[in-house]
């Protein structure tokens, strides 16, 4: 094999690959030999097929398959023997190719640049931390009685609805005077101070009182879930059965075992360990942001543009529902979901865009200037390039210091991924041991975990106690990131 270089320019490379006849040749008699003991041919017993015979009835179908191979593991042993690793899939063209003749192919393919250890123990990060007193507690417990009111029939027949009042109701919903589906149902508990109800639908229900027959009419909103029913009117036949009226509540053991616990102390206990987790899991997020923001001001590399180009990709479909416009330099295919060869490539960065309600994909672009929508790209590339950048960081600084993944990390992993689905579990279980690629990308944030903790063990950690407000606020100004690596 002939390896020529024929462009360098800052990670990207080109080479002129050429690879003998007689290399092709051996490839494909190898193939042959691996089916003749299968092949059945009249007058022939099994592996006794002449090779000659074989290569005239298969040889020219199994000669892209054998190309396919060839560049393959010429491309991957040209740059092992360079000591370079690619950082997406290679870029492949065929040049001169005749049967019995050598193979010529080109290869353009960005590098992963040279990341140079950080001193991580020269970096500082803030955690911060919430005490849980007895008076947090209080008050949670407190809105756990609220949100659990008790409503008792009010036998005065005159009594009006009011916004803190129950009504026990039977209804039905049409559109066009054609009832719809799940628009009907009986003895159903409608609280009057209920928000996620079609917009005046419980409006038109204050001041009701039992044995009311109501004609409530409501309009759904353009983006209703159901696509038959967005954007048009009903009307909703309601039978007002009962008024029921709040009953007024105490916090204690009898509260406590009609949610659930033998005591109130014991609700409380469990209350607060339920903070705790909680507290835990968003410190542990605010801790992780603010030391991917260290780590961010501190990559100072040049980063594959490749890799910037299909990371915007993916975010520009996500938020606007639509593709991004061609890049005929780095990709070939604008719908090809790169696979980024040769490394352990990190970079999903959610948090740059979390917590911004964004709606839908398509409105996200609609009504903008042409300046506007440019804008907007400049805001999502940047956030691409941060991605890719902490994403390599990240990678490297695990691949350098032998940061593995254990299968009692996937398991804890998968573990952790059914209990999101409460009695769904099984099936969560059978459907990742059914898809061996579903359950490699649980390894990817796995992975980053293990990074993370690494750096956090030699980094100067300071703790900073701050109020559950402080603390839960939703981050719109910052920058909440999470790296998604890959391992």
């Amino acid at each position: 094999m002939q390896v020529t270089e024929t462009a360098s320019e800052g990670l990207k490379r080109e080479f002129l690959i050429r690879i003998p006849a007689s290399d092709i040749e051996t490839k494909l008699n190898t193939r042959l030999q691996e089916m003749s003991t299968k092949v059945k041919q009249p007058g022939f017993r099994p592996g006794k097929v002449p090779m000659a015979l074989l290569k005239k009835q298969y040889g020219p179908s199994l000669m892209g398959e054998i190309l396919e191979l060839a560049v393959s593991e010429g491309t991957r042993d040209a740059l092992n023997d360079k000591g370079l690793r690619p950082a997406m899939q290679p870029k492949i063209e065929i040049k001169s190719f005749e049967e019995g003749g050598d193979l010529e192919y080109a290869v353009a393919v960005e590098l992963i640049p040279e990341i140079k250890p950080l001193a991580f123990g020269d970096i500082k990060v803030e955690k911060p931390t919430v005490a849980i007193d007895d008076k947090a507690i209080d008050e949670a417990a407190q809105r756990l009685l609220e949100n659990n009111r008790i409503f008792e029939k009010t036998d005065d027949a005159s009594r009006a609805a009011t916004k803190e009042d129950q009504l026990l109701v039977d209804f039905i919903g049409r559109v066009g005077g054609t009832a719809f589906d799940g628009g009907t149902a009986k003895d159903f508990e409608v609280a009057m101070d209920s928000a996620g109800f079609i917009p005046g639908f419980i409006e038109q229900m204050h001041g009701s009182k039992a044995g009311d027959k109501l004609t409530v009419k409501v309009k759904f909103p353009d983006e209703y879930g159901n696509a038959d029913l967005a954007g048009k009117d009903a009307e909703f036949e309601v039978d007002v059965k009962e008024v029921r009226l709040p009953k007024a509540a105490t916090l204690d053991d009898a509260f406590a075992k009609k949610v659930g616990f033998e005591s109130l102390a014991e609700l409380k206990k469990g209350l607060k360990e339920r903070m705790e987790q909680e507290y835990a899991q968003v410190t542990r997020m605010r801790l992780k942001r603010n030391l991917l923001d260290k780590l961010a001001d501190k990559c100072d590399f040049e980063i594959p543009t490749g890799l910037v180009d299909s990371e915007f990709a993916g975010i520009w479909q996500q938020m606007t529902g639509q593709a991004p416009e061609h890049n005929a330099e780095t990709c070939d295919d604008p719908t090809h979901d790169h696979s980024h060869a040769g490394h352990d490539h990190a970079g999903h960065d959610h948090g740059d865009h979390e917590g911004h309600d964004h709606g839908p994909a398509t409105d996200v672009l609609k009504d903008k200037t042409p300046e506007e929508i440019e804008k907007l790209k400049a805001e999502y590339r940047t956030i691409a390039e941060r991605r890719v950048k902490l994403g390599l960081l990240l990678s490297e600084t695990g691949r350098s210091n032998k940061i593995e993944i254990s299968k009692d990390d996937l398991n804890r992993a998968l573990l952790n991924e059914a209990r999101r689905f409460p009695g769904q579990e099984r099936m969560v279980f059978e459907f990742y041991q059914k898809n061996p690629d579903a359950l490699e990308q649980l390894r990817a944030p796995v992975f980053e975990d293990k990074v993370i903790d690494y750096i956090l063990e030699l980094a100067k950690v300071e703790e900073k106690t701050v109020t559950a407000e402080e603390l839960m606020r939703d981050p719109d100004d910052e920058k909440d990131d999470v790296a998604g690596a890959k391992k």
